[in-house]
């Protein structure tokens, strides 16, 4: 983690009679909005599992940014992965550890800068971190973000239909069979000449005989 330097003011002049061109950068009034979370971040002495937070940053754009936690008191924190990049459409967790949790520093109030860039903007956010003493309650126990699943991964609602109209489906179902099954044992046999039926419209005693077994199954759902 790198301590939090103020920024240098810009420069005026240009070096070897170049000329800048400013129409190049993003006007002062563009922002990149960032979306981090939590906005606070709050540890609990006599709590060793809230001695660790994680700030979670989300990329929902179209471009790779780049990002950089910077913390007015850097060493009282460790932070896992505190530089890099993030690709587009994906979520990184920047995981902070609190190094001194001894009593002396209950109420004390650090201050985390996050800057991001990418797309031509730049922004900053700022989150802070405060020490309490005892432990979390139900009631200022910090809770994140729900996960979000992009809308192509998203669980597709199940519908069902009503029983009745899934009968009538299924009746429906069964009576074309019915028919089909009908219409194929009237047909002739290869061995039977018949001028009425083309050549290719006769069947075979097997396939006679797979029908008349699947009429008979059918038979006895619609006696059922």
């Amino acid at each position: 983690m790198q301590q939090q330097q103020p920024m240098k003011g810009q420069e005026s002049g240009s070096r070897g009679g170049a000329e800048r061109d400013v129409s190049a950068f993003p006007s002062p009034s563009q922002s990149l909005p960032i979306f981090l979370f939590p906005s606070e971040l709050v540890f609990y002495s006599d709590q060793r599992s809230s001695h660790r937070r994680v700030l979670t940053l989300y990329n929902p754009y179209t471009f790779t940014i780049r990002f950089k936690l910077l913390c007015t008191a850097p060493s009282l924190y460790s932070v896992v992965e505190a530089e890099g990049s993030l690709r587009a459409k994906s979520c990184v967790d920047l995981v902070v550890r609190h190094q001194d949790v001894s009593p002396r520093h209950c109420g004390r109030r650090d201050r985390f800068r996050l800057e991001v860039s990418g797309g031509g903007l730049e922004a900053n956010r700022e989150v802070w971190a405060e020490l309490r003493g005892g432990q979390a309650t139900a009631q200022n126990r910090p809770t994140g973000p729900p996960r979000l699943l992009p809308p192509s991964l998203a669980p597709l609602p199940y519908f069902t239909l009503p029983q009745k109209v899934r009968r009538l489906s299924q009746s429906a179902v069964s009576v074309v069979m019915g028919v089909v099954c009908v219409a194929f044992l009237m047909l002739p046999l290869h061995s039977e000449p018949n001028s009425m039926v083309p050549s290719y419209a006769h069947v075979t005693v097997t396939q006679k005989l797979v029908c008349a077994y699947a009429l008979g199954l059918l038979t006895m759902v619609f006696l059922r």
